[in-house]
């Protein structure tokens, strides 16, 4: 049997141990000691024996630990509520405030930034020169391109093995011509000639012509339209294909109309450093980090160099792009890319802050009307008649509201 003056082991074994926080005893002793008329708090070991002893005091006891526990978590509980109610004082109105002075400059970025005007707006772009109507990339897309009233021509460079920059959207030459080497192991005057007909990449199904079926040097295409912008993608990391691009847009005096255009951070830090007056398009990693910023609302805040946002229009996932292999892939990329991508207030931020937003690769007059209506500078098409077309019967349109 057990007593008020001690414990025996069977009875500690017997009745439930009371599980308390070192932090919890004094207070239980303070609890306990009023409870039982006393001035000084218990101690450990007292509390132990009170709430273990024999005989109708062990149910009862440990009925009334369980209250002091459940008292005991309603004023822990009260202490953190009141420890929390200075931090959600001051936190919530800061956020608040963040929020709307975000939103305010979002939709007046000039107040923190000096707008720059564009050296020229491209409202009709010719992807790979024109290629839905000719064959990529040649003399004569572009000249047909140029008949459309075209702004500006996107084009892609390599490097041949004699050191000639070659307009040519693949290094492998085996879908351009039926050859399989690369443009690097051969010099120009062995390139070989295109294909009779292409099918147009953004438009499967659907197959270009043309007379012209040589392979362009970039020098040409420079000489032969001097005034006219170009985007100039680099895909490789070739510093000799990069240096080469940037001394030709010197030598022709047209840095500051042709664009550094490149997937890769890495290859544009590289053409920045070749020739900084060109003006540069986001990078894949640069544009994600845009949309980031958007979202977190610092992009008001943060300064962006780059002066053009070449980018795909999400509608065409899984339609005439596909980016992956398995449809489910291709469908949610379309949803996930639509959300965030086709936001009216970012294209309108982007464009008053002096980067121009075109949207590539558009074939279809729906797609036109969509791009335009976000906002839009301009298009990347292969069809520049189709958008010549659409461009005249629809005429300027009003900056997005």
């Amino acid at each position: 049997m057990c007593s008020e003056s001690g414990l025996l082991p069977g009875c500690l074994l017997s009745v439930p141990q009371p599980q308390l926080s070192p932090a919890a005893w004094p207070r239980a002793s303070s609890r306990l000691s009023k409870s039982q008329g006393r001035g000084a708090g218990l101690s450990q070991p007292t509390l132990v024996r009170w709430f273990t002893s024999a005989g109708s005091r062990g149910s009862a006891a440990t009925g009334r630990l369980h209250l002091l526990q459940r008292s005991w978590k309603r004023e822990r509980a009260g202490e953190r509520r009141a420890a929390m109610g200075p931090l959600l004082y001051y936190a919530l109105p800061a956020l608040g405030g963040y929020i709307l002075l975000s939103i305010f400059f979002l939709r007046r970025p000039r107040l923190l930034h000096a707008p720059r005007a564009p050296t020229f707006c491209p409202r009709l772009a010719a992807h790979r020169g024109g290629s839905g109507e000719r064959l990529e990339s040649t003399m004569e897309a572009m000249e047909n391109s140029m008949a459309q009233r075209a702004d500006l021509l996107e084009l892609d460079c390599q490097l041949t093995r004699d050191g000639v920059v070659v307009v040519s959207h693949d290094e492998n030459l085996s879908r351009q011509s039926g050859l399989n080497r690369d443009v690097g192991s051969l010099d120009f005057e062995d390139l070989p000639l295109y294909k009779e007909k292409l099918e147009v990449y953004f438009s499967p199904g659907h197959f270009a012509q043309g007379s012209d079926r040589h392979m362009v040097r970039l020098e040409d295409v420079f000489q032969r339209f001097p005034k006219t912008p170009m985007s100039v993608e680099v895909k490789a990391e070739n510093e000799e294909l990069i240096q080469k691009i940037a001394g030709l847009a010197r030598r022709f005096e047209r840095s500051e109309i042709t664009i550094w255009a490149s997937e890769k951070s890495s290859i544009m830090k590289k053409c920045k450093a070749a020739n900084p007056e060109m003006p540069r398009s986001f990078t894949m990693n640069r544009g994600l980090w845009v949309l980031l910023l958007y979202y977190l609302g610092l992009l008001p805040f943060v300064p962006i160099p780059e002066r053009f946002f070449l980018c795909f229009l999400p509608t065409i996932i899984n339609r005439t792009y596909f980016p992956f292999s398995c449809s489910g892939l291709n469908q949610l990329a379309a949803v996930v890319c639509k959300w965030a991508i086709m936001r009216r207030s970012l294209i309108r931020h982007l464009e008053e802050r002096g980067v121009q937003v075109l949207f590539w690769c558009l074939n279809d007059e729906s797609d036109f009307e969509t791009a335009f209506s976000l906002g839009a500078t301009g298009v990347i098409t292969d069809y520049p008649t189709a958008l010549r077309r659409y461009l005249d019967n629809h005429g300027p349109r009003a900056p997005a509201s």
